[in-house]
């Protein structure tokens, strides 16, 4: 297992060695969108310019319960090991469906990615991992992804919401990306959650939008603001890719993925979509503008929810591993310590590979590099560090999505207005064999997985990544009324 693992991170960092050069990547344009047909096209509600009335969930409405572990199984892709990137929570089984073994380029796992339905124990405050109670299976592994997104293989991003409407009833509804992303192909699907007869239905383009802006996470819109503002668009989508090359912050697009009649439209379509936050691109200017606040290229943004507690309380959350450093680089870990940059100076003039914290260039030195990965000097993969990073949930207004939607504001415009650090409640306790690409201590990397939410019950389900060994552990936490 060890070995196929580190055979599957050689992989992945040589793909990484591809993904430096922001001039390079999406040079074409998508393609002209479809023209829909009646039966395919929303109908969009014209916003109102006053937003619905909401009482913000604060920091200490989130009330922790505790974590509970993923049930064993160590043979890939059928393991929870090296999984966790996509998770749903089911309100008509109160299961949660979550993906395993990630999906790995040139035959490493090919069929990876596969989806289980598990039950969801009560969680432990206990900070032994032994006494933490384990979910069991509900459906086991099932391979839904066996001949759809087979374009995007290297370093999959997905996304699933379960979502139950009047018109199509149960489904599952998936985003699937890739690391380096590619405009012509489409990226969203859905699919039954009997996993045994999933058929599988898609696959869409979200509108003509930047593919490195869409396919990472998914939630559910609450039913009477998406009909107020995005013409009865009740699923939500977006991603946060590193470097700031879908927007400089977490992305969001509500969308329809059903016909008029609950059917599917064609494969290749592409949907109608509101979008509802999206920051300037990397792409488009090397200055840090147009962004969210304290905004860092090393920012992973990795899962959202829209929740509203049961006392009628609201927040837009994302979850996800927030760079906060002094200094943030394009380039390796410094052996000499974290408050020191290790650029990788091959690239210095393809983009500004080291800034301060307010996005200014970090001083001249700092752009000479510190180890030569050809000789093997590096001490850890090529990526985005910084001399910091946290484990965090940040919080937006809904109302300001809504003046997004009517026009009223730009999409870079709204930003959190609450931020909770989470790091406290993590077990931090990777493979040892692992570290060389996360990182240690406060360069510690991929803290944070996908989230769902259970909003009956206002129950916040959090994956840490790497929590059990190479498994992921479940979070909880309780929105109070």
């Amino acid at each position: 297992m060890h070995k196929q693992r580190r055979y599957a991170f050689i992989a992945i960092f040589l793909l990484s060695l591809l993904a430096c050069n922001f001039t390079s990547l999406n040079a074409a344009e998508p393609p002209p969108a479809a023209q829909p047909d009646a039966a395919t096209a929303p109908t969009m509600a014209s916003a109102p310019s006053q937003a619905l009335p909401a009482e913000l969930i604060q920091p200490d409405d989130l009330v922790y319960l505790g974590a509970f572990r993923l049930p064993s199984g160590d043979e890939p892709p059928q393991t929870f090991a090296y999984g966790g990137n996509a998770m749903t929570f089911n309100p008509d089984n109160n299961t949660l469906f979550i993906t395993g073994h990630e999906r790995i380029a040139y035959g490493a796992v090919p069929d990876g990615a596969q989806v289980a339905e598990v039950s969801i124990p009560a969680p432990s405050l206990a900070r032994n991992l032994e006494e933490l109670n384990t979910a069991e299976f509900v459906q086991d592994f099932a391979n839904i992804f066996e001949d759809h997104f087979i374009e995007f293989q290297e370093i999959p991003k997905v996304g699933l919401q379960y979502l139950n409407h009047p018109v199509t009833g149960p489904l599952l509804h998936v985003a699937w990306g890739e690391h380096l992303q590619r405009d012509e192909f489409p990226s969203h699907g859905w699919f039954s959650p009997n996993l045994s007869a999933p058929d599988f239905q898609g696959e869409w383009f979200i509108g003509n939008e930047n593919m490195y802006s869409v396919n990472g996470y998914m939630f559910d819109i609450p039913t009477e603001w998406a009909n107020a503002y995005t013409g009865g668009m009740l699923l939500a989508t977006g991603r946060m890719r590193d470097g700031g090359q879908g927007g400089m912050g977490p992305t969001l697009f509500a969308y329809t993925p059903w016909n008029a009649d609950g059917s599917p439209p064609p494969s290749g379509t592409h949907l109608d979509d509101v979008p509802l936050l999206l920051y300037e691109n990397a792409y488009n200017t090397e200055d840090i503008y147009h962004a969210m606040n304290g905004y860092q290229h090393p920012d992973a943004w990795e899962g959202g929810a829209w929740m509203n507690a049961p006392g009628g309380k609201t927040a837009v959350l994302f979850a996800g591993t927030k760079s906060n450093g002094e200094k943030y680089w394009y380039g390796y870990v410094n052996a000499a310590g974290p408050e020191y940059a290790c650029v990788d100076p091959r690239h210095n003039d393809d983009f500004t590979t080291c800034r301060l914290a307010d996005g200014s260039p970090c001083p001249p030195e700092d752009f000479s590099g510190c180890c030569d990965e050809d000789a093997g000097t590096c001490v850890t993969g090529r990526g985005w560090w910084s001399t910091r990073f946290d484990a965090e949930f940040i919080l937006f207004n809904p109302n300001d999505l809504a003046q997004v939607a009517s026009g009223e504001l730009e999409p870079w415009e709204p930003q959190p207005y609450a931020v909770v650090d989470i790091d406290e409640r993590l077990f931090f306790n990777p493979p040892e064999w692992d570290v060389e690409q996360l990182g240690t201590g406060d360069q510690r990397r991929d803290r944070i997985g996908d989230v769902a939410y259970d909003r009956a019950n206002g129950l916040l389900y959090v994956l840490e990544l790497y929590g059990d060994g190479a498994k992921p552990l479940v979070h909880v936490w309780q929105v109070q009324p």
